[in-house]
């Protein structure tokens, strides 16, 4: 008996799982031009609202809403330093003798709080075996 080789299933067959349809990619970058058509008028939405100082909240929001499809919304950047602006200190506490590892258990321990010396480590750098 003679196998019919046309239609059904065939594997290496279709697009690939979790991969995007041209349909899809061609959706996302259409609503990024339209978006981009309309900048000078949000802008200009804005700009007027800035300057006449009526409460237009639904213009404001409509314009920024274009805008951030337009261009993606603008990213915060955060900045940590120390004391005075300066660089934050740090030290590799690995480096440090048995008797500095002791000094500073006496000093810090109070803050710690109550621990058992014997009890597995629960950070995610202990000593080997301690989990996982």
């Amino acid at each position: 008996m003679a196998t019919n080789k046309r239609g059904g299933r065939r594997t290496g067959a279709g697009r690939p799982s979790g991969a995007r349809s041209k349909a899809t990619k061609q959706a996302k970058a259409t609503l990024s031009d339209l978006a981009r058509k309309h900048t000078s008028v949000a802008l200009k939405v804005l700009v007027d609202v800035a300057t006449k100082g009526e409460s237009e909240s639904a213009r404001v929001a409509a314009a920024n809403a274009i805008l951030d499809r337009a261009y993606g919304k603008p990213s915060q950047s955060h900045e940590h330093s120390g004391p005075g602006g300066t660089p934050i200190q740090t030290v590799d506490l690995t480096k440090l003798s048995g008797d500095e590892l002791a000094q500073l258990e006496d000093i810090f321990g109070p803050l710690a709080g109550p621990g058992d010396d014997d009890a597995p480590d629960q950070g995610g750098e202990g000593e080997a075996g301690s989990g996982g």
